[in-house]
């Protein structure tokens, strides 16, 4: 895992869902744990594309539970673009 990467998702997260960057760790709950809503996931998203320029359909995206899911969906997909 990049530490660099988890890094500027955290700073994502932060951004988006409007909670404290200390907060957010690995196994943190979008929802429960980071009180995440559809709104707030949809504009992660998008986040994640412009900043990350990693794609993440709707579909994926509604699986992702905890911030280390989506983080190995990002990793994964920066390695099949290089």
């Amino acid at each position: 895992m990049s530490t660099e990467l988890f890094e500027k998702l955290k700073d994502l997260i932060a951004d988006r869902l409007e909670v404290d960057k200390d907060k957010i760790a690995m196994d943190s709950r979008f929802r429960e744990d980071l009180g995440a809503d559809s709104l707030d996931t949809y504009e992660l998203l998008y986040a994640i594309d412009s900043e990350l320029g990693v794609s993440v359909p709707d579909e994926k995206a509604t699986e992702f539970e905890k911030v280390q899911d989506a983080l190995a969906y990002i990793e994964e997909e920066l390695k099949t673009k290089e």
